[in-house]
This record gives structure tokens, C-alpha cells and sequence, in this order.
């Protein structure tokens, strides 16, 4: 059986015209070598598999050549390969001076590769100084690194530096193809773009991954094929999620998504596609750019269809949450719930509903489960059952503490907890803006009271509802107001309700509330022409104290004492 002999080295360029992508540098090589302008030390620098020490080899040849020599001499005697990684002792660069000296046997020069440079040791770097400098007339040193930043910034500057750049998708898509043809393997073009993107710049690795996938699939090379070997996500199940997010369905994208959790696909990684998959849709809507989509010809033609279907401020904003996600994704503790939370809101954006604000927003599930019924309102307890059962209240002499429970409220069904009216925590520091939200909505305008009965009642009857209004506000939490209520009893002055407090703060507070008050009392007294009058009693002022230096003083009209106390012992307020 004929021994494999891998792409990589079968296919390895032997002339400069063959070396793919960088034809700037092999240009600059042979006009070099053509006008004799060709430097003693050169340093090819750049990533992995690019071409730096094939461009060495076939310098190395061509310098001969270019001599008068003919291509069919043995050259082997005139090149010198050496691993820096394995010989970067002070020792094997003194063999190595001490071998320039000797001049070449065949040919005019002979030429030093030096591979992987940066390996050398400090010491050794030092020892080659001098050689590098002024090397003999028929020496040439060729030094190839990835890691230029390694090198002595002496050993630089005696170099000619040559930056080898990454191969284009484009170009090692159709070297790749030429290949194929060589094989007699028939490629579909998408699959051969897919292996250019996935070697990432580095023709090597695309031949690499290209004797892989011909083993696994034979010689029909599909791009399903390729994608399977190669665990990357098919871009058409980016196309499909897309989709979905345009047509709102927040269920159907979460089942995708775990789908293709399913298949082995890490959530990091179809986040971040996701992403580039939403640039590639904005780069496809403008003809202009079209051309920066590095994708196969039938891969190009979907992002244009689907491009029409999505408008500009969806994929920025689209682009800007699955950004968010990608950067958040390492540090969340629950990974899988933030991609999810981000495809929520992503199907959310172009959604037709109410949005409060501009911040990510995400559609209500009633809006994918049509048959939640609606909460149905409890018809109004009739006026003259409240009159009647006031006017029991206050014949008692004294107050019922229990609740009175009606019988058609004992069979009533349990209300339901309005969640939207819920009662935030006042410890809460988000619960400052939904405070201010409550306020705005249950401070209502005062009712018209035109053409609306006004019957005649007793002052204790307003005072009983004034403190059964006041229980109320405390269960819902409004202790300030519901204090301020208890601070003081109603007097009722020519059918308008008067009440007294002791500064101008707590009227403030209590004319938030009067429209309610006055609706509650209104209501259950049936007499809509009453009126609150708040007013502020500045002795009653006085009997309060609120700073260290008042509270002092009236605890010196209690005690007499405490003044003596506070100099024994030198007290401060």
C-alpha cells in the first residue's frame, strides 16, 4: 500500500507564484533577487501556517538559481535548516559561526534558516550579534518566528522584516478547491468555506482539516458533512432562530435552543455566532458593504433574503443584547437562563405591544396563552345597605372592635392579589419609583358633585367612617398618613368636615389622600356636597418637639431634675 502523504506536504509550494496570499512579499523577494538588492539577514514574522518557511525554502533555491546555477543541482549542500527551539544554546550558534566561514560547495550562496527564533536564549542572541551584522559575502541568514515581540530589539534592527498576514477565507477557499480538483473529490462550496473559516487564517490548518473531513465523508464533501466533523453550527439554524425571533414566538425559539444544547453545542458558542450572524444581516441590507459577508455564494444569497425581512433598528439593538449576553456569559452563575433571557428579549423587540420604556423588554406569556380568563368585578355593595348599617354602628355606645361580616360577604369568594397594585417593600430601593406610581394612581381628581344627593348626618357617623378610613390606609401600609388621621378628631361645621393638625408637613401629606377620603366618607354617608378643610394650629405646633433641644426642654417642664442631672455628670444634648 502507497504510504499517505498528508495535503500539507504534498501540496507545499515549490515556486514563489504558487504561495497563497501573500503576494506582496513574494513580489518584494523576487524584484529583490532580481536586481540584487537582496539583504544578508532577513526575519519573516507572522501567525502559524502562512508560509514563512516555505518562502525560506524557495528563496533559499532561488537565490542559486537566480546565480547562473540550473535547477537540476543539488542545492540540499547550500541550505542549512536549523530549530531554534531544540538548538538555542550559546554552543549551537558558536557550530554555527564557526560552518558560515566555509564557503559552498555548488552554487554562489548558502542560506541559513533559522526556524522558531524567538526560541533562542538571551546568551545565544548575544553570540549571534556580531555574525548578523557582518556576515560573510556568500552567507545569508533567513529567521522565522511567530512571536516577533521576543526578539532583542538588536537582532531586529540588522534585520530586514517581512510580516506575513493571515490568509483570506476567499483565497484559501480557492486553493482549496484547486486541491479538490487535484483529488478528484467532488467539494460543494459551502463546505470548502466553512474549512477556510475554521482555519482561521492558516493554510496549513485548512489542509489539515481538509484530509480530515475526505476521510470521514470520502470523495463526495457536503457541507452537512463538514459540519458534523467539524462540530460547527450549520448557519441555517441561525437563520431559523432569526426567523423565529421576527415572528415573535418566544416558546418555538427556547425549544430551538435547546435543541441545539441537545446536539452538544456549548450556549457561549451559539451566543456569539448569533451575534455575528446579526452583523451579517447588516452588512447584507446595504449593497455597498455586501461584499465584506465572507460567506460561500449560496450562503450570501440567504443573508440578502433575510436581510429584507429584518429592518435596521431590530439588528442593532439585536446586536447589541447578544454582545451583552456574550460579554456577561462567562461570569453568570446560570448560564443557560441569561442566553435564554436574551432570546427572550430579542423576540421581544419588534413586538407590537405596549413598551413602558426603552429598556430590554419581553413579551407577556397571556400573549401566547389566549385562554387565561379575565378577572371578573365585584358588582358595588348598594348605598343603602351602608346607611343602614352606619346608622347601627353609631346608636352602639361603643365601637365594635370585630369586623361586621355581612351574610352575602361570608359565601363571596376570596379576591384575587392584584399583583400590578401590590404594595411594594419600603425597605426596598426599587420600591421608591413604584411608590410614586401608587400615589399618581390612587390621588384622583375630585368628583363632580352637581345633580347628586345630599342627605343630613350625624357628626359621629363622619367620625366613625374617618377612623375606619384610617384602619385602612394602615393595613395598605400608609402608617404616616393613617397616624396622621388618628392624631386628631373631625369636627363636622356646617356639613363640611374640619380637622386640625400641627404643621404645615402633615397637610401636605394629608391633601394627597383627601380626594379619597372624601370619595370613602361621600359615598357611605350619601352626601356628595362635603367638604375637608385641613387646617394648621401653630400652638398644637408648639406641643411638639422634634429636635434634641425641644425634646430637652420638655423634659425639663416634666422634671426639674434633669437639668441638675445633665451638669452633674456634663452632659451634651
Amino acid at each position: 500500500m502507497e504510504q499517505f502523504i498528508v495535503s500539507a506536504r504534498k501540496y507545499r509550494p515549490q515556486v514563489f507564484e504558487d504561495v497563497v496570499g501573500q503576494q506582496a512579499i513574494t513580489n518584494t523577494l523576487e524584484n529583490a533577487i532580481k536586481n540584487n538588492h537582496l539583504a544578508q539577514a532577513l526575519l519573516f514574522t507572522g501567525p502559524r501556517g502562512v508560509g514563512k518557511t516555505t518562502c525560506a525554502r524557495i528563496l533559499a533555491k532561488k537565490i542559486n538559481e537566480n546565480a547562473g546555477e540550473t535547477s537540476e543541482d543539488d542545492f540540499a549542500f547550500n541550505i542549512f535548516e536549523l530549530d531554534a527551539a531544540s538548538n538555542n544554546s550559546v554552543d549551537d550558534i558558536r557550530n554555527l559561526t564557526e560552518q558560515v566561514r566555509i564557503p559552498p560547495q555548488t552554487g554562489k550562496y548558502k542560506v541559513y534558516i533559522i526556524d522558531e527564533v524567538h526560541m533562542l536564549s538571551q546568551a545565544a542572541f548575544n553570540a549571534f550579534l556580531k555574525t548578523l551584522e557582518e556576515p560573510p559575502a556568500h552567507a545569508i541568514f533567513i529567521l522565522a518566528t511567530t512571536e516577533k515581540h521576543k526578539i532583542i530589539p538588536t537582532i531586529l534592527s540588522r534585520c530586514q522584516i517581512f510580516d506575513f498576514k493571515r490568509i483570506g477565507v476567499l483565497d484559501a477557499k480557492n486553493y482549496l478547491v484547486k486541491i479538490a480538483k487535484e483529488e478528484g473529490i467532488n467539494a460543494d462550496d459551502d463546505a470548502l468555506h466553512i474549512i477556510a473559516q475554521k482555519a482561521d487564517g492558516a493554510m496549513r490548518d485548512a489542509l489539515s482539516i481538509f484530509d480530515r473531513v475526505v476521510s470521514f465523508s470520502g470523495t463526495e464533501l457536503t457541507r452537512k458533512a463538514v459540519t458534523e466533523n467539524l462540530n460547527v453550527l450549520d448557519y441555517d439554524e441561525y437563520f431559523i432562530t432569526t426567523s423565529l425571533l421576527l415572528e415573535n414566538k418566544i416558546p418555538e425559539v427556547l425549544v430551538h435552543f435547546n435543541t441545539i444544547l441537545a446536539k452538544g453545542f456549548d450556549g457561549h458558542h451559539f451566543i456569539a455566532g448569533l451575534a455575528a450572524h446579526f452583523r451579517d444581516l447588516m452588512v447584507a441590507k446595504d449593497r455597498i458593504t455586501v461584499g465584506l459577508l465572507e460567506v460561500g455564494d449560496n450562503a450570501k444569497q440567504k443573508y440578502l433574503e433575510q436581510s429584507e425581512q429584518c429592518d435596521l433598528t431590530f439588528l442593532l439593538k439585536a446586536i447589541e443584547l447578544s454582545n451583552d449576553c456574550d460579554l456577561k456569559y462567562k461570569t453568570s452563575k446560570n448560564q443557560r437562563l441569561l442566553v435564554e433571557l436574551t432570546l427572550m428579549q430579542l423576540a421581544s423587540i419588534n413586538f407590537d405591544g405596549e413598551k413602558k420604556n426603552n429598556k430590554p423588554f419581553i413579551i407577556a406569556a397571556l400573549h401566547f396563552n389566549k385562554g387565561i380568563k379575565a378577572r371578573t368585578k365585584k358588582a358595588p355593595i348598594p348605598t343603602t345597605e351602608i346607611k343602614e348599617q352606619l346608622k347601627k354602628e353609631a346608636i352602639a355606645p361603643t365601637p365594635v372592635s370585630k369586623p361586621i361580616i355581612k351574610e352575602k360577604e361570608k359565601h363571596a369568594p376570596k379576591p384575587t392579589i392584584d399583583a400590578k397594585n401590590r404594595r411594594p417593600s419600603a425597605l426596598s430601593l426599587k420600591s421608591i419609583g413604584r411608590k410614586k406610581e401608587i400615589d399618581e394612581i390612587e390621588v384622583k381628581d375630585a368628583e363632580e358633585v352637581d345633580n347628586k344627593p345630599t342627605d343630613d348626618f350625624a357628626e359621629n357617623q363622619a367620625q366613625l367612617l374617618w377612623k375606619k378610613y384610617s384602619e385602612k390606609l394602615s393595613e395598605k401600609g400608609r402608617i404616616s398618613a393613617s397616624s396622621i388621621m388618628t392624631a386628631n378628631v373631625p369636627k363636622v361645621i356646617d356639613k363640611n368636615i374640619h380637622f386640625v393638625v400641627a404643621s404645615e408637613m402633615m397637610k401636605s401629606q394629608l391633601e394627597k389622600f383627601k380626594p379619597n377620603i372624601l370619595g370613602y366618607i361621600r359615598e357611605r354617608l350619601n352626601s356628595y356636597k362635603i367638604q375637608l378643610i385641613i387646617t394648621v394650629n401653630e400652638e398644637q405646633l408648639k406641643r411638639y418637639a422634634y429636635t434634641p433641644q425641644e425634646k430637652y426642654q420638655k423634659l425639663k417642664e416634666i422634671n426639674t431634675h434633669i437639668e441638675e442631672f445633665k451638669k452633674t455628670f456634663d452632659l451634651d444634648i
